[in-house]
């Protein structure tokens, strides 16, 4: 989907007129028709306002153009629901919900996410603690959060 569609999708599923959604964003009603005819696309600034407003990631405002994952533990962010947040609310893009809440992330250092890994993740090849630690770590190595 384009971003034009996704926006009109938006202010529809939210039954706002383009008058409506206008106000709530603070740009006028010809800013709302240009975006929803692809004329123009929102700014930077515009799709921060837009997520915060609309719930929902600037990635899935853009019709998910890249595919996100957990760059903490690794995990794909396939939906809104798995995307962390910042303490005012906004996505934080980098993060999953399980790693990242409020500011804060969960696994202080990688030992203790690696033991939560270790521990909880499913070993259908019977591998040993050791073996799928190094896995993990030479997997979790490669994120931005343990570079």
């Amino acid at each position: 989907m384009e971003v034009k569609d996704i926006l009109r999708n938006l202010r529809e599923k939210n039954r706002l007129t383009q008058e409506e959604m206008a106000q709530k964003v603070h740009v006028t009603r010809q800013a709302v028709s240009r975006w929803e005819t692809g004329e123009t696309q929102p700014n930077p600034d515009m799709l921060k306002v837009l997520s915060r407003e609309f719930n929902v990631s600037i990635n899935t405002i853009l019709g998910s153009p890249r595919t996100l994952f957990c760059q903490c533990c690794g995990m794909p962010l396939s939906e809104d629901s798995l995307i962390s947040r910042e303490p005012d609310g906004t996505f934080n893009e980098d993060y999953c919900t399980w790693c990242y809440s409020s500011g804060a992330f969960t696994y202080k250092t990688m030992n203790a996410l690696l033991d939560y890994l270790v521990d909880h993740i499913p070993n259908p090849e019977n591998r040993s603690a050791e073996e799928r630690r190094n896995y993990f770590v030479s997997q979790l190595s490669q994120l931005k959060h343990w570079k």
